[in-house]
């Protein structure tokens, strides 16, 4: 019992999924399961695919089956409808653009005639058949006007446009009254279209006036690029060798740059302590040009330096003791003149 309950929901909760899937695919995925037969001629059936709507007023009653060329000339339609829709034999068949995309469909309706029945398998004529409007002709006459407008208006003004030429939705009056409106906007736009067309006139004045110093760049240009493609060798060579130099550079770079951080370090160093010594410094320097003169002075005989002893005095420590076992003092003239070297 505690097993029976829950099996017997997950079965009925699988049977209505199984259902509502089934119709969701029936309705999604066109499907078709049944109904009669049919046959139709057409001169052309460009876009038409199958799978394809059927379509009685709007509602659709089946679906396209089949497509083959029959005569060498024609096109030949299989499709079905609902059983309980009949047809007679003055039905007409006409291939409808359903949107701006390509989709189209086959719209039947009743034409003139004694409304017999029309038997399964049954073909249409030719003659009562008509293919779908030639959008590419339509939309080339219409293109000065499309120019003008933004995508979404284009989309709408040629979506009615193939309404009202099937017979769809709208009139001939609504096309006219969409495209007074469009012819509207543009009579508002007059004033920036004449400034545009003036502003053109005036740049092309320009270049009518300067016609021969255009023509004089334009050879020159001409000839910069011949030059240009004359020298596309060496150009190309050129090319390579600065790949080249710029490797080997980036290697320098490479392999260098380990021994310019350690200098950048040094160089850090050293100018801390420059920096830390430069009362020393600017002494030293100021007492340098004195000093180097007394140097030039006794290097004045040569290139080297005459050294006179004035006077020595020896002393030796021996323990706590003291003694000068040699004193010389020089009575020389030098020795005693002022500055002399001592």
């Amino acid at each position: 019992m505690k097993t029976g309950k829950p099996l017997l929901k997950l079965l009925i909760f699988a049977t209505v999924t199984v259902l509502l899937t089934g119709a969701l695919a029936s309705t999604l995925g066109s499907f078709d399961f049944g109904g009669t037969t049919y046959r139709a001629r057409f001169s052309d059936v460009t876009g038409l695919l199958d799978g394809d709507d059927v379509r009685i007023a709007g509602v659709r009653v089946g679906q396209v089956r089949d497509i083959r060329v029959v005569d060498n000339s024609v096109a030949e339609v299989t499709f079905t409808v609902d059983g309980d829709v009949p047809l007679a034999t003055s039905v007409l068949a006409k291939i409808r653009y359903r949107n701006l995309v390509g989709q189209r469909y086959i719209a039947l309706s009743e034409g003139p005639g004694d409304g017999r029945p029309l038997r399964p398998h049954a073909l249409i004529p030719l003659a009562q058949t008509s293919p779908a409007l030639d959008l590419t002709a339509l939309f080339h006459g219409f293109r000065p006007l499309f120019t003008a407008l933004t995508p979404d208006d284009v989309n709408k003004l040629a979506y009615e446009i193939i309404q009202v030429l099937q017979g769809e939705g709208g009139t001939v009056a609504s096309l006219l009254r969409r495209t007074a409106s469009v012819t509207n906007t543009l009579a508002d736009r007059d004033a920036v279209i004449g400034r545009v067309v003036t502003n053109l006139n005036q740049v092309l004045s320009t270049l009518a006036s300067r016609d021969q110093e255009l023509d004089q760049t334009i050879g020159s240009l001409q000839q910069f690029v011949s030059a240009l493609a004359a020298d596309r060798v060496a150009i190309g060579d050129a090319v390579d060798s600065l790949a080249d130099l710029t490797g080997a550079t980036a290697d320098l770079l490479h392999d260098a740059r380990p021994a310019i951080a350690d200098d950048v370090v040094s160089l850090d160093t050293l100018a801390g302590t420059l920096n830390r010594n430069s009362a020393v410094i600017d002494q030293t320097l100021g007492e340098l040009p004195g000093r180097y003169e007394a140097l030039t002075r006794v290097a004045s005989y040569g290139s080297w330096f005459n050294f006179y002893l004035c006077d020595f005095d020896g002393r030796v420590t021996v323990g706590n003791q003291s003694l000068n076992p040699a004193t010389l003092s020089s009575p020389a003239a030098r020795c005693a003149a002022p500055g002399g070297a001592r």
